[in-house]
Parts: C-alpha cells; sequence; structure tokens
C-alpha cells in the first residue's frame, strides 16, 4: 500500500511538461531539511497550488484517471494496495496530510500538535466544527472509536501493527489489556492525547496513513461490513462517492462538508478499472482520460519521447515472495538457489526498461542508511544449492507455480524467471493471473507457491520495510517466523541510537535474505505514466503521492 527522499539512482526524464506539472526534478533531503525548519502549521506553501487568473473556469472540473484495478475495498483499515490508496485520500482524511511534494506532514482534521521532550506524547487539536458528509459530527472521541474498531481481530485488518506504537495497542490486539485503556485520551471534544511505547519518529506519517484514518463508526454500527456501499458510505475527505458500477467506473464529487472544501477546485473525478495498459492507452490517446499511472511495458521506448510521459524514482521494491510452508521450498537451499538463479539486469534491460535499478537488497537507502544486499545473480552457486537441496540438474523437483495480478509488465517477468530458472536449474515453472482482489486473497491465504509482490515504504524510516516480516504480521504472507529477527526488529524500534539500529538492520537483512531467503528482491522502482498538459497542481515525490484537493484543469493554450 508509500517521504520525498532521494533513492540513490538520480532524476529521470520526465518529458516536455515536467514543470508545467510542478515536477521535482531532484527529491532530496537537502529540500527536507530546509521545509522542516519552517512553521509546520503554516499553510502559506498552499499558494502554489492555486490556479493564477479565471481560465481556469472555463472548461469543466472533471479529471479521467485509470486506476487499474477495481478496488478491493473502500473500508480505509483494511486497504492494502495501491489502487485502493488513491481512493481513500480522495474520500477521507487523517489527522494529518503530506505535503504533496515535500512529503513532510502537514495540518489536517489537525490544525496543529506539540510533542512532548521525551518524544512520546502527541497532542492535537482538531478543527471546529468538522463533519462527516451526513453532517455527523467528527471529534476526538471519533478517532478514538475509529483506532478501537482497528485494534478489534474481527476488523482483520492487515495493518493493525502500525498502530502498536501505541501505549498498550499490541496487548489490546491480543487480547490482554481492554481497548478503551490505550494510550489514547479526549481532553475535551477537539482536543486528542496519544501515548506512544517509545519514540516513533515516524509517528505523524503514520497518522497520514489511511489504516489510521477516522472512519464513521456511528454509520458502521448501522450497516456493518456493508458501510462502503455508495448508498451507506459518508466521507471526511474532499470528495464524494457519487457513482459505482463495478468494473467500469467510479465516480467522485466534492464534499461540501469538508474543513477545505474552498480550496479544492475539481468537481469531479472518475476513476476507471482497467487491467489493460493498452485499452488504457487508447483512450489517453483519445482525450478520454487526463492521468493513466503506468504504461504498457512493450511501449515504454516509444512513450519515453512523449511530452506527457513522466517518469521518477519511488520508494518501493519488486521482489519475488516465497510460501516458505510448501515443499520443497520449506528448504532455505532451495529459496537460495531460485534466488541466486535470477538476473535481475535481464529483467530490468529487456522488460521494464523505465529507469528501473535492478538490486539484491530489501530496504532502500534512506538518509545514512545503507543495505549490504542479499544474494546476487550466482548460476554455478544456485545449481550446487539446488543438487544440496536433493535435485540435482532439478531431477525430482515439482512443478512451481508463479503468482501474479493482472498486468502485461507482470506477466512478461514471470515468464522470464521461468525461463532463466528453466535454463539455469532444469527446473520448470509456471505463470497464474489472478484479478487483484483473488491475488490478494491468495497471498493472504498463502495459496501460491511464488508470487510476485512490491513494497512501498509508508513513511520514510527502514523500519516500513523490515516490519512487514515479523513473525505473524499482517504484510509477511509468506508464512516464515524467526524469533531472532522478531527480537532484532523490536531492539530496533526500541532505540533512537542510529548507529544501532543499522547494525540491527545489517543483521536482519542478513537473515531475511541470505540466511532464509525469505524473499527474492527484483529491481527498485520507478512510477511512470502519462499525464495531460491540462492536469495542474501534479507534483512529484517518491511515494507516487498525488492528492486530488491539489489538482486542478486548464484549457490548452
Amino acid at each position: 500500500m508509500i517521504p520525498a527522499h532521494h533513492l540513490g539512482y538520480g532524476c529521470l526524464s520526465l518529458g516536455g511538461n515536467g514543470m508545467k506539472h510542478l515536477t521535482l526534478l531532484c527529491v532530496c533531503m537537502g529540500l527536507l531539511s530546509i521545509l522542516s525548519a519552517h512553521d509546520p502549521f503554516d499553510l502559506s506553501w498552499r499558494e502554489q497550488f492555486r490556479p493564477h487568473g479565471d481560465d481556469w473556469q472555463r472548461i469543466d472540473q472533471h479529471l479521467r484517471f485509470n486506476n487499474g484495478t477495481e478496488p478491493a475495498t473502500l473500508d480505509p483499515q483494511l486497504m492494502t494496495g495501491v489502487p485502493e490508496g488513491r481512493l481513500a485520500i480522495a474520500i477521507f482524511a487523517g489527522l494529518v496530510d503530506l505535503h504533496p511534494e515535500t512529503l513532510q506532514p502537514v495540518p489536517a482534521l489537525a490544525q496543529s500538535w506539540t510533542i512532548s521532550e521525551d518524544q512520546q506524547t502527541y497532542t492535537f487539536v482538531l478543527r471546529p466544527n468538522l463533519q462527516w458528509s451526513d453532517g455527523a459530527p467528527i471529534t476526538s472521541t471519533t478517532i478514538i472509536e475509529s483506532w478501537q474498531r482497528l485494534l478489534d481481530p474481527a476488523t482483520a485488518s492487515e495493518y493493525v501493527y502500525q498502530l502498536f506504537s501505541i501505549e498498550g495497542a499490541r496487548e489490546a490486539y491480543n487480547g490482554e489489556r481492554d481497548p478503551s485503556a490505550i494510550g489514547v485520551t479526549a481532553i475535551d471534544e477537539h482536543t486528542l492525547e496519544v501515548r506512544l511505547e517509545q519514540p516513533t519518529p515516524w509517528f505523524l506519517e503514520l497518522c497520514a496513513f489511511p489504516t489510521l484514518f477516522p472512519v464513521p463508526t456511528h454509520v458502521i454500527a448501522e450497516h456493518g461490513n456493508r458501510w462502503t456501499r455508495p448508498e451507506h458510505i459518508v466521507s471526511s475527505g474532499p470528495f464524494l462517492l457519487s457513482e459505482w458500477r463495478p468494473r467500469q467506473r467510479i465516480v467522485f464529487s466534492r464534499n461540501p462538508h469538508y474543513w477545505d472544501a474552498d480550496f479544492v477546485k475539481l468537481d469531479r473525478i472518475t476513476a476507471y478499472p482497467y487491467d489493460d495498459s493498452n485499452t488504457a492507452l487508447q483512450l489517453f490517446r483519445a482525450g478520454s482520460l487526463e492521468w493513466m499511472p503506468g504504461v504498457p511495458v512493450d511501449q515504454v521506448e516509444e512513450l519515453q519521447h512523449d511530452p506527457d510521459y513522466y517518469a521518477m524514482p519511488y520508494l518501493g521494491v519488486y521482489f519475488y515472495r516465497f510460501n516458505v510452508t510448501k515443499p520443497p521450498l520449506d528448504d532455505a537451499r532451495v529459496r537460495q538457489a531460485l534466488t541466486k538463479a535470477i538476473n535481475r539486469q535481464v529483467i530490468t534491460d529487456n522488460i521494464t526498461r523505465a529507469g528501473e535499478v535492478p538490486v539484491s537488497y530489501w530496504c532502500p537507502p534512506m538518509g545514512d542508511y545503507q543495505p549490504r544486499g542479499g544474494l546476487e545473480y550466482d548460476r554455478d552457486a544456485a545449481q550446487a544449492l539446488l543438487a544440496e537441496a536433493g535435485f540435482p540438474e532439478g531431477e525430482g523437483f515439482p512443478v512451481i507455480e508463479i503468482l501474479y495480478n493482472t498486468s502485461e509488465s507482470h506477466k512478461a517477468i514471470a515468464e522470464n524467471v521461468a525461463q532463466q530458472w528453466r535454463r539455469v536449474l532444469g527446473i520448470r515453472a509456471t505463470a497464474r493471473n489472478r484479478e487483484w482482489q483473488t491475488y490478494l486473497a491468495d497471498l493472504r491465504n498463502l495459496n501460491y507457491t511464488v508470487a510476485r509482490s512490491a513494497w512501498i515504504g509508508d513513511y520514510y524510516d527502514p523500519n516500513t520495510f523490515y516490519d512487514c516480516f515479523v513473525s505473524g504480521g499482517g504484510n509477511n504472507r509468506t508464512g516464515w517466523e524467526n524469533e531472532e529477527y522478531d527480537q532484532l526488529l523490536a531492539r530496533s524500534q526500541a532505540t533512537v541510537d542510529q548507529a544501532e539500529r543499522h547494525a540491527l538492520f545489517a543483521r536482519m537483512e542478513e537473515i531475511l535474505l541470505r540466511e532464509e531467503a525469505v524473499i527474492a528482491p527484483i529491481y527498485n522502482y520507478v512510477y511512470q505514466g502519462l499525464l495531460a498538459e491540462t492536469v495542474m497542481g501534479f507534483a512529484h515525490n517518491q511515494r507516487d503521492y498525488h492528492p486530488f484537493k491539489y489538482l486542478w484543469l486548464e484549457p490548452v493554450p
């Protein structure tokens, strides 16, 4: 499911209208350092996201884009994917938002906050007169009730662990403490105090993540799991859900009850679910789409010359995960062999071709943190490991299946990996395509052997990557458990000494990638797409985060 800092491989070609779209040609720590020195509650920076003149009012403020799939859910506490996240920030709001360029936390439902000297107590002051789209009030109690729902095992949120930095939240989830006794207190209707187990520098960023968004508990109490249906759902964000035709389109309209409604320029947004990027490309070229995240993999080189094309560094890793509960992948030597038999450079040079960087590490460089990397391509070592595991030259090895969600690029990569495994190891692999919701269910239920996966950082700290594979974690999805890894993760979360944390991350990386080979990283993502020159206010950042409230359309000169 994702801060504007430099990934380490520079900036990519953005096409001719990059500056017009407020493109960040270089995203770097220096910019964040400058901004962090200013008052975080000063909103004067938003002036750059206001139209100049009245030309924009002469055209229909209707943004149409391809979201790539039908969303698995509109419940922000249950979302796990990027397509759902795009919709979440349209219809819901968090205590804080993220600056559309720098990704620094900025005020949203909370107009201000203070942090105690020991960095363990956050006090949020909510805006007066906050409302859901049905007119019901949003108060500090709303936040508490929402987080209590998140901690209820019956909600089955895979991201519930994001709340575990709050005092007593983990115990409440495990049934060892009453949820009403966690470290969250409504001082009054508009003041919320949050007490953390230990300093958590990324806590404000978590408050801008959909999992921690308040949900309309008054509507959920009445309609249960059906609360997200168009006839029931209510919004706290800049837009309302006005129409949902499954497998056709989702339409959003402006929310007059939104706290910042006067700032919103778009009147409507239509999200299409086309998983065939060639279909989406035809619509874009016909003028029926203004934004198309992602492009057909076989047309990347041609589209790189299109002035509407963009490609930017992304805080994310494309990887294959192994189901360690399914023989013969329950043997670490087999997983090591499969990983060492993948030539990543072949994939990025011949399939993706948009500037992706082949990597063996799991967590990208962040600030002073530099990964050491995992298992590199080594044909001879791969063959020796498979033979040691009892399958010399692939003899007796069962046919394995690679699970992927519908996408031309995922299919091409799966087929290429299968070919590499056949050539290097003498084993046979097949590719299995599933539409988005079925794919997610298969991952969740370990109904796979090898699966295409991706992870986009939720905040700018290595913890967002390493805590994915804690034993029993909702985003683990491999069946892997390791007590030493869990202990190292807990220690890394309990200290603010960066040198100590980096040493702990290094050992966790060694366990995850080298000793256990639970996953096979393939490349560092770039995000790419096509954006019509009529779209204004679109700022690039390292998480591909583009809040619709900042966008508007202007006529082409």
